[in-house]
């Protein structure tokens, strides 16, 4: 049986190996053969399961990015490519990119292994109330094995992410203020100008933002109070109890197996250097 320490340690390890598609040069120049440019690219690509949708849809579904960044790639991609062509170019990424970081190692019964896995516990998700998921669940299954592993991890990944961004609705926090709170909170590990700078949030709706969660008695300059730590670890909690579906289908072993299995491959591709390329 699966519990939330186990379900946040499976998505740590297993991220950056769907992670991947995102930062790695083969992605910018397959979407670049579609017309597609820049950061344009990424919401095209990640968006083109939900089929051709307005910019809305997408602000909704990605939720923390400033509306702009996605008025300014949606529906202007969609005149350049076809979703279907979109996917056929990120699923070609994401195998040059595996191949290139991972090697021989893809070709091995370990991948196999890990693939059978990932996916058992991929099927069990369910799309209520995950729109993000369910669109991404209506694609085929790869063939290869790395693309198999490589897209039930991506299902698994977006299964919680909608999760998440229902736990930060609950908690009435806006796209930019769960920003905030994500990089204010102990051990965020991540700073506040990375997520201010990749997300594009203007200073002044940041520092709005900032006014906000301190009239809350959630934000104290530069980090958060103890009511804030606590909304945050609630919000992470309830991420955690959200995502734990598909893993209560694989016996903690298997689902320790998984990680193992996953664990070398997530460390090279980090190692590798391609997350700091974009």
């Amino acid at each position: 049986m699966a519990d939330a320490e186990l379900a946040r340690k499976m998505w740590r390890t297993l991220e950056p190996y769907h992670g991947l598609v995102y930062f790695t040069p083969h992605a910018a120049a397959a979407y670049a053969e579609l017309g597609i440019h820049g950061r344009d690219g990424y919401f095209a690509s990640r968006a083109a399961p939900l089929g051709a949708v307005g910019p809305e849809v997408v602000i909704a579904t990605f939720y923390n990015f400033h509306p702009p960044l996605i008025h300014h790639a949606i529906p202007a991609v969609w005149e350049q490519a076809s979703p279907a062509e979109v996917l056929a170019a990120r699923l070609a990424a994401a195998d040059a990119g595996l191949r290139e970081v991972l090697g021989d190692a893809i070709d091995g019964d370990d991948v196999i292994e890990a693939a059978t896995l990932a996916e058992t516990a991929a099927r069990a998700c369910t799309p209520g109330g995950r729109p993000l998921y369910a669109g991404h669940a209506q694609l085929p299954w790869p063939d290869e094995p790395h693309l198999a592993l490589w897209h039930s991890i991506t299902l698994l990944r977006e299964y919680r992410g909608d999760g998440h961004i229902a736990a930060l609705v609950t908690a009435q926090l806006d796209p930019c203020e769960a920003l905030i709170t994500h990089a204010a909170a102990d051990n965020s590990g991540i700073g506040p100008d990375v997520l201010q700078r990749s997300r594009a949030w203007p200073e002044v709706d940041w520092n709005a933002a900032k006014d906000r969660l301190s009239l809350r008695g959630l934000f104290d300059g530069a980090r958060l109070t103890d009511e804030g730590n606590a909304l945050r670890a609630q919000i992470e909690e309830q991420t955690d109890q959200g995502a734990l579906g598909p893993w209560e289908t694989l016996s903690t072993e298997d689902a320790t197996r998984l990680r193992t299995l996953v664990r070398p491959w997530s460390r090279a591709i980090s190692d590798s250097g391609v997350f700091g390329q974009r």
